[in-house]
């Protein structure tokens, strides 16, 4: 049974994983090391030598969330019915509200899809082969829509949403693995069944996507659990072989399986943050991913109320509570 809590918990952990990760975007860790005097701790603007995250205040998440609400405001307005073209209207619409296309806030391979959208062109030429994680750090709250025994529903949104920009074979199983964790966290189940459903999730989304040569996301999971068990109650150290191992680059089949590890050792939404935010590369999508499924199984009422109330007051373009009770009410 889904409890709002949990899906609460899934969209703050999603949104709170992202502002907090922002500063550090895109940067290797010996920066954020130097810029920051050490570690980051808090939620912080954005720096005017970061030209990713200059433009953010405290508080305020970024793309990640803010595709993930519109990928949202998109299926409740079509009454959850998955429409590319209503997608693509709503992420259009806050894309142009924000100058995406001009303040590097799109990433790659989804600028580069609704760019050809935009010009009336079909963009399958860029979506079969994008390798990135624009449609994995939006896919969290899609898992909340779901019980475990309707994965087979649940891999189908992930497909339909995620195509818009990104229709390979890691791209789908990427984000159906955040998904699943998700979906599985809300279930409550314990921390190896959650992996144990992403995994499966992952391989049946793996099924629909378009053949490429990108390296699967579910042995690179595998790594990164192992080195969860290895460096268990050693935050430094964890971080530390998970950046040079797995990977925390943009790339799926790095930050999908990153972020999951991490969740998996973190269990917790503040230590994931934390985590992520200090990672190195693309902290804001990992923590995304990784806090939001931290804040699927642990539930909104142990989220700190200063974050939950900072996350509010910096993105009212959003109600997170609205969101919540309308997916806890989505019936197949």
């Amino acid at each position: 049974m889904r409890k709002l809590d949990n899906i609460l918990g899934t969209l703050y952990g999603q949104a709170i994983g992202d502002a907090m990760g922002m500063p550090t975007e895109l940067w290797p860790i010996q920066r954020i090391r130097t810029k920051f005097n050490g570690k980051v701790t808090t939620f912080l603007d954005g720096t005017d030598d970061n030209d990713i995250a200059i433009n953010f205040k405290a508080g305020e998440y970024t793309d990640d969330t803010n595709q993930a609400f519109a990928v949202l405001d998109a299926l409740i307005e079509n009454n959850w019915e998955p429409a590319s073209d209503i997608l693509v209207k709503h992420i259009m619409a806050w894309a142009d509200k924000v100058g995406a296309w001009d303040n590097n806030i799109l990433g790659p391979s989804s600028k580069a899809a609704l760019t050809l959208i935009r010009n009336g062109q079909n963009p399958e030429s860029v979506t079969k082969n994008a390798l990135t994680n624009g449609c994995a750090m939006r896919i969290a709250p899609i898992g909340a829509l779901y019980e475990p025994k309707e994965i087979d529903d649940l891999v189908k949104m992930v497909y339909a949403v995620t195509k818009i920009t990104h229709s390979s074979d890691v791209a789908i199983s990427g984000a159906s693995m955040i998904a699943g964790a998700v979906t599985a966290a809300v279930a409550n189940y314990n921390w190896d069944d959650i992996i144990s459903f992403a995994e499966k999730a992952n391989d049946l989304g793996f099924t629909l996507g378009s053949s490429t040569w990108a390296a699967q996301t579910k042995n690179r999971l595998e790594i990164g659990l192992e080195l969860a068990n290895k460096y268990k109650g050693n935050d430094e150290a964890f971080s530390k072989a998970i950046y040079e191992t797995v990977g925390t680059g943009t790339m799926i089949s790095e930050s999908v399986p990153a972020a999951v590890a991490i969740s998996y050792y973190a269990r917790d939404v503040k230590k994931s943050a934390y985590i992520c935010t200090n990672l190195g590369g693309d902290t804001d999508t990992i923590g995304a991913m990784a806090t939001a499924i931290c804040g699927a199984k642990v539930g909104a009422s142990v989220i700190p109320e200063d974050w939950k109330q900072l996350i509010d007051s910096k993105n009212k373009q959003h109600n997170i509570s609205n969101l919540a009770k309308q997916i806890s009410e989505f019936r197949n």
